[in-house]
């Protein structure tokens, strides 16, 4: 896997059922970025109880599905970070990466903590709300990281595993124990012994058990 983009944003102004607020998923290409403890240096995070933080100091998404959503939306402006995330990774793949590995990206080390599930600001910034149920079906949403060890990283830069995660469980697999109505309860086991994901997001999978 290697960094294809390194992105941030500065604050923008949207409106919202009548109201304006501000965002940061209008990210820009960077010549670099530095991640730190609960999010990356200099990134707008208007919203700090659904972004940033130290379960979402860092947002990554693959290059790989670009291709795919330029041909449902041909007419929005494409560009790397178009889905507000701040690296921009090829061959990064939900199948296969798992919540709680660690990696090493350039000069910071992360560990993979939960995928990322959309919100009226990712439909305002594609122009159709539907598309939130679109991401969702498509079930690649990238992942968030926690920042182990802060540090620069650049576009070139490869992610490296370097600890395998101990309770593996997929950014996939948890996205599908998110949404779909029928929950898999081994994998449930799983996730809740796995403390690379937030606690409250482990209790609330217990009711399915």
């Amino acid at each position: 896997m290697k960094v294809i983009s390194t992105n941030i944003a500065k604050p923008t102004l949207i409106s919202w059922r009548g109201k304006q607020e501000k965002t940061g998923i209008y990210k820009k290409s960077a010549p670099s970025i530095y991640l730190e403890k609960e999010g990356v240096k200099g990134d707008e995070v208007s919203n700090l109880k659904v972004h940033g933080g130290v379960f979402k100091a860092c947002y990554l998404f693959s290059s790989d599905h670009y291709d795919y959503w330029q041909k449902r939306y041909p007419d929005l402006q494409w560009e790397w970070g178009m889905f507000g995330e701040n690296l921009t990774v090829e061959d990064l793949n939900e199948n296969e990466i798992q919540i709680g590995a660690i990696y090493k990206i350039g000069g910071a080390l992360v560990q993979i903590t939960q995928p990322r599930e959309p919100c009226y600001k990712f439909g305002i910034k594609f122009g159709d709300q539907k598309v939130l149920q679109e991401f969702v079906e498509h079930g690649h949403p990238g992942t968030y990281v926690r920042v182990l060890e802060e540090g620069n990283v650049s576009p070139g830069d490869e992610m490296l595993l370097t600890t395998p995660s101990e309770h593996p469980i997929t950014t996939k697999q948890f996205f599908g124990l998110l949404f779909k109505p029928s929950k898999d309860k081994d994998l449930i086991k799983i996730a809740i012994e796995n403390e690379s994901l937030p606690k409250y997001k482990r209790e609330r999978l217990h009711k399915f058990l």
